[in-house]
């Protein structure tokens, strides 16, 4: 009994440091949300950008810490929070924008600063990130070590806690803060300069940001993929709390870390014991699912999707490019061909997103979830890995993982029938992280997979004609969604759904259609990649590759096939020929400018077919006079 009280102690202790990380992050998200209306979802990747920062001016620069720590956390952080204000929101919140569109945009900062560490440090993990408070045992209350950075890091977490508090009711900027958040436009006419305070919000939410990147580094490998992937799961702290209250998300931070930390005790017997282990490793995930899941009571459930100009349809000779494109590889040689196989299978994916939102105006970031699904549905098919089913041929095993997978468009279409917008968004990307954190990552779904029934009696190049076929006929039903009656009550459940459901259609089945409609082809296209790869590959299908598909789907035009086809392609060729990080930067820069580009690349090219011809001045009449042919039209 005293040896597991004194384990429980020392795990107790372990917990507050990861505790007061988690809190941190959270204690910054709802600061920069009540300052601003923003959800920063880009909060990780700022992070992960100032811990390489730290790291690059330490370790390759030879810095002093003091120096190099204050540089990054005091000018460096703040700054980069100011300059993604003022290019990226300001100009969103000044015309209005609502909280979906600025989610997008924070989208697109979250891509375009993984492409940006991609391209300057690469891909390769570090393992030297300094740390801001060394590893000394202070003091053995008990023989239990206390350790100064558990301390810095609590000390932190409440003195900053204490602060905004502080700040919040007894100061002018407090009350200032209110004001522009409850009504920007009021408070500019009561005085108030909401650009700057927003500024203010967005300064010290980065700050928190580049604090919380700094203080994990040292106990994780430094990369631009998992602390950005990190930083986003302990989201379920500022989603608890609501996205308002800082103590609630001081204490659930608090608790969640000590609560995993005491769970490596448990040890349940035989096949528990995988999924114990999976839970002990991933409860913030776990806890981000519950709290996205449970009913929402704020502004944010009845928050408006992302609005989708009504454009004019893809162009004829836009289709035909997009045929070329997807023509021209049956022709390759076999190593080129083998590297485009993979875009039918990425446009399938990217096309489920134009359908739930393009079409439907449901904003989703969780297509990559069922990707896996699809994929892995596929390999343990292949494999003989479902109890009761034998070792299935290619094409039937990729036929009944796709058709599992439909119903399960549940998991998200169930909640997103009382929800829209950012309620609705964070609850896909609580699903996407839980299916590939709890499933696709876990030796116990993916230990054992033998795919030699992967490869085709036809080969690649036969391979890559069913994928044409298969993205044929899902372009065809996606097409007939945007046509006659369902189009028209798919179209105004996108522009007004109340006003649709007051005009008496079945707004909850039309959104479980989509949904389930939508898990199908994103399934589809993991199902391919499984085929094309001859393996499942789990990082294939984590929440920031999905995050990027979302981007490129976004900027490419969310409401067109043929965009998502243009994407596909564009991507992988970007991630082919020039390399990695190229194609983030790319889409993260283009969806950051979104609130500029309504409608992506196919709305401006709609609007640039339906601007009036210019006219002409009479020189240039009499010039076109006297060319050849000139006087006609």
């Amino acid at each position: 009994m005293p040896d597991t009280l004194s384990l429980g102690l020392d795990l107790l202790l372990a917990g507050l440091a990861a505790g007061s990380a988690a809190a941190l992050s959270g204690v910054g998200l709802i600061v920069t949300h009540r300052a601003t209306g923003v959800l920063n979802l880009a909060q990780g990747a700022q992070a992960m950008l100032i811990a390489y920062l730290l790291r690059e001016l330490v370790v390759v620069r030879h810095w002093p810490l003091a120096p190099a720590a204050l540089c990054c956390l005091l000018v460096a952080a703040p700054a980069l929070g100011v300059l993604l204000e003022v290019a990226v929101f300001r100009p969103l919140l000044r015309r209005g924008a609502g909280p979906a569109e600025t989610l997008v945009a924070s989208v697109g900062v979250f891509v375009l600063l993984i492409g940006t560490a991609v391209l300057v440090w690469g891909t390769t993990p570090y393992g030297d990130a300094p740390a801001l408070a060394p590893a000394t045992v202070l003091a053995r209350p008990g023989g239990h070590p206390l350790r100064l950075d558990t301390l810095v890091q609590l000390a932190g977490v409440l003195l900053l806690t204490v602060a905004i508090g502080l700040i919040d009711r007894h100061t002018g900027l407090g009350v200032r803060l209110r004001a522009v958040v409850d009504d920007r436009r009021l408070a500019g006419l009561a005085g108030i300069d909401a650009d700057r305070v927003s500024a203010y919000g967005w300064a010290f939410g980065s700050f928190t940001a580049g604090l919380v990147g700094v203080l994990l580094a040292p106990y994780l490998l430094l990369d631009p993929y998992g602390l950005p992937l990190l930083v986003l799961e302990t989201m379920a702290v500022a989603v608890a709390a609501r996205l308002r209250s800082l103590p609630v998300a001081v204490v659930t931070g608090l608790a969640l870390g000590v609560v995993q930390s005491e769970l490596t005790r448990w040890r349940p017997p035989g096949q528990l014991l995988p999924l114990a282990q999976a839970l002990q490793a991933n409860l913030f995930v776990v806890a981000l699912l519950v709290a996205a899941l449970l009913p929402w009571r704020t502004a944010l459930a009845a928050d408006r999707g992302l609005p989708v100009p009504h454009g004019r349809s893809t162009s004829a000779g836009v289709r035909v490019a997009c045929l070329v494109l997807l023509l021209l590889p049956l022709w390759f040689r076999a190593d080129d061909l083998r590297h485009a196989l993979a875009v039918p299978a990425l446009a399938l994916v990217l096309l489920s997103t134009v359908v739930v939102t393009g079409y439907g105006g449901q904003v989703s970031l969780g297509q990559a979830g069922y990707a896996g699904l699809g994929a892995l549905g596929t390999a343990l098919l292949l494999s003989g890995r479902v109890p009761g089913v034998p070792a299935l041929p290619a094409v039937p095993a990729l036929l009944l993982a796709v058709a599992a997978a439909v119903p399960l468009g549940l998991l998200t279409g169930w909640p997103a029938i009382r929800r829209r917008g950012l309620a609705l968004a964070l609850t896909t990307l609580a699903v996407g992280t839980a299916l590939s954190r709890l499933v696709f990552d876990q030796p116990y779904a993916i230990a054992g997979l033998d795919l030699d029934r992967a490869v085709l009696p036809c080969g690649d190049r036969g391979l890559y004609a069913v994928e044409l076929l298969l993205l044929g006929v899902a372009l065809l039903l996606v097409r007939n969604l945007h046509r006659g009656r369902l189009g028209r009550a798919l179209t105004a459940l996108r522009d007004q759904q109340g006003a649709a459901s007051a005009a008496g259609i079945d707004v909850p089945r039309l959104k479980l259609l989509l949904f389930m409609a939508g898990s199908g082809l994103a399934a589809l296209g993991g199902a391919l990649t499984t085929l094309a790869a001859h393996s499942f590959d789990p990082h294939s299908f984590d929440p920031v590759r999905g995050l990027l598909w979302f981007a490129a789907a976004v900027v490419a035009g969310v409401d067109s096939a043929a965009g998502a086809v243009a994407a596909a392609a564009a991507l992988t060729t970007l991630d082919t020929l020039a390399g990695q990080g190229v194609s983030a930067v790319v889409v993260g820069a283009g969806a950051v400018a979104i609130g500029r580009l309504p409608g992506g690349l196919a709305g401006l090219a709609g609007r640039r077919r339906g601007a009036p011809r210019p006219v002409l001045s009479p020189l240039g009449r009499r010039v076109r006079e006297r060319l050849p042919g000139g006087g006609s039209g």
